[in-house]
C-alpha cells in the first residue's frame, strides 16, 4: 500500500446539490429507524431544477412523510424556494429479504477501510483539511454577519506534494453584489488562513471560474451515492463502488464500510500499524465473508490477527457498533470518518 507523493482530496459543503441528496436520503433513514429500530431501508433522492424525487424500497413498521422530510432537510440547509416533490418508497422485494433475514449479507460486493497516524482524525492530510474548509464555508454562512453574501452550495480541495500543502482552491457560492477580489480576501483572513495556517508558497485559488451565484439544484443536478470519495478517503485509496447514504445497517455497502475503518483505525491506534488498509467481500444472503484482508503501510499482511480479533459477519458488525440507530444524517456532509462521537471512530485496547 503507498500512497502518492502528491495527491488531491476534494470535499463538497452540505449545500452541493449531491450532498442535498444524501442528506435527504439519510434523514428518511433516521426517521424509519427512529420508529423501528428493525427498518429495512434503501432510498435514493434526485434533484434538478426545482424538482425532487426520493424513492426505494423499504420495509418498516414506522410510518413516516418522506416528502415533508425532504423539505425541512432542504429548507434548513439554506435553500428557499419550493420544490416540486415526488415520492415513490415500496415494499422491498421479498427475495432480498429472504437471505437477510438469517443474517446474510443484502448485498454482494466490496468494501474498504483506511486509517493513519497522519492526523488526528486517523485520515490523509490532505482529507481532514479540506473537510475543515467546506464545514468553515458552512460556519461563516450561517454565523458570521460578514458572511451574509455566502450561499450554501460550495467545494474545496487541497493539493499536497511531498507532505507540504501545494494547492487550496475554494469555490462558494455568493451573492451578485460581492466583488471576487473582496470573497477571496474574506476567505483567506477568515477560512483558510486559520484552517491552513502558513500560506506562504501555497498557491490559493478562489471561485477560478471568476463567478459562482446560481448553486444548488437550480445550476446543476443532484443524486444520492455520486459523492464516495468525498465520503471516504479522498479518493487515494480503494472503494468498492456502493455508496453509503439512505442505506440502513443491514446493506454491507454501508456497515461493512464502517466495521473496515473501525478495524484499520484500531490497527493503527494500538500500534500495529502507521497506516492501514482492510478490505472485506461478501456474497448476497451469506454471513460469512469471501475475503477479509488488511496490510500495513510496508504491504505487511495482518489479515491472519484481524480475522481473529473482529468478526465481520453483518449481524455481529451491526451488534458491535450498535448500528440501528438513527445516527446517520451527521455522516451525510463532510465525511463519515473522523468525526468524533460515531461508533466506528471509537478506539479499543486490542
Amino acid at each position: 500500500m503507498h500512497m502518492n507523493n502528491t495527491y488531491t482530496a476534494e470535499s463538497v459543503t452540505s449545500g452541493h446539490p449531491d450532498k442535498v441528496c444524501d442528506e435527504i436520503s439519510d434523514a428518511i433513514l433516521d426517521a424509519y429507524l427512529e420508529k423501528d429500530p428493525y427498518s429495512r431501508v434503501a432510498v435514493e433522492t434526485f434533484g434538478s431544477h426545482n424538482l425532487l424525487v426520493v424513492g426505494g424500497e423499504v420495509t418498516s413498521k414506522g410510518k413516516i412523510d418522506a416528502g415533508e422530510i425532504a423539505r425541512n432537510v432542504y429548507k434548513d440547509i439554506g435553500y428557499s424556494d419550493n420544490l416540486n416533490i415526488i415520492t415513490n418508497i415500496v415494499q422491498q422485494s421479498p427475495d432480498i429479504a429472504q437471505g437477510v433475514d438469517t443474517g446474510g449479507a443484502g448485498d454482494q460486493g466490496i468494501m474498504y477501510g483506511y486509517a493513519t497516524d497522519e492526523t488526528k482524525e486517523f485520515l490523509p492530510l490532505a482529507v481532514s483539511l479540506v473537510h475543515k474548509l467546506t464545514k468553515g464555508l458552512e460556519n461563516l454562512r450561517r454565523n458570521d454577519k460578514d458572511f451574509y453574501w455566502l450561499g450554501p452550495d460550495g467545494k474545496a480541495q487541497v493539493t499536497i506534494h511531498d507532505g507540504r500543502i501545494n494547492t487550496v482552491l475554494v469555490s462558494c457560492q455568493h451573492d451578485e453584489k460581492i466583488a471576487q477580489p473582496e470573497i477571496k480576501d474574506y476567505l483567506i483572513k477568515k477560512l483558510i488562513g486559520p484552517v491552513v495556517g502558513n500560506l506562504e508558497e501555497v498557491e490559493i485559488l478562489v471561485n477560478p471560474t471568476g463567478k459562482f451565484v446560481i448553486g444548488g439544484f437550480a445550476s446543476d443536478t443532484g443524486l444520492t451515492g455520486r459523492k464516495i470519495m468525498v465520503d471516504t478517503y479522498g479518493g487515494m485509496f480503494p472503494h468498492g463502488g456502493g455508496a453509503f447514504s439512505g442505506k440502513d445497517p443491514t446493506k454491507v455497502d454501508r456497515s461493512a464500510a464502517y466495521m473496515s475503518r473501525f478495524v484499520a483505525k484500531n490497527l493503527v491506534a494500538n500500534g500495529f500499524a502507521k497506516n492501514c488498509l482492510v478490505s472485506v467481500a461478501y456474497a448476497i444472503g451469506r454471513a460469512e465473508p469471501l475475503m477479509v484482508y488488511a496490510e500495513d503501510e510496508k504491504g505487511k499482511d495482518l489479515s491472519g490477527f484481524v480475522k481473529v480479533a473482529f468478526d465481520f459477519r453483518p449481524q455481529a458488525i451491526i451488534e458491535k457498533l450498535n448500528l440501528r440507530r438513527p445516527i446517520y444524517f451527521q455522516t451525510a456532509s463532510y465525511g463519515h470518518f473522523g468525526k468524533e462521537g460515531l461508533p466506528w471512530e471509537e478506539i479499543i485496547s486490542l
